[in-house]
């Protein structure tokens, strides 16, 4: 019996999509940054079995209410499950690997 939080993904070819929900409000350079690093762990780790929702809290407040988002951007992990929030810029790559449970590539 495993007493991990979330299964390893470390097999990412397995999952067969990422659903992946991006909170911010409008385009503040803290949320492009945040775009943009997570655009890119996904072309680089999930390849194109990542779908990025953007949702932006200006527009739809009653979101942030029933999703219960108290900072911006903000992650959602839709699935695979289990889902997962993270909130930041998205820089640190192994952090957020960790966060939505995928082992970083060993370096040879």
């Amino acid at each position: 019996m495993s007493t991990k939080a979330h299964p390893d993904y470390a097999d990412t070819d397995s999952v067969p999509e990422w659903e992946l929900r991006l909170f911010v409000t409008d385009w503040t350079p803290r949320c492009v940054v945040a775009y943009k690093n997570l655009n890119r762990i996904c072309d680089e780790h999930l390849k194109d079995k990542c779908k990025i929702e953007l949702v932006d809290l200006l527009e739809t407040p009653e979101v942030a209410r029933q999703e219960q988002i108290v900072a911006i951007p903000t992650l959602m992990k839709m699935s695979p499950l289990p889902q997962k929030l993270m909130v930041g810029d998205f820089t640190d790559e192994a952090k957020v690997l960790k966060a939505l449970g995928i082992e970083p590539p060993r370096l040879k």
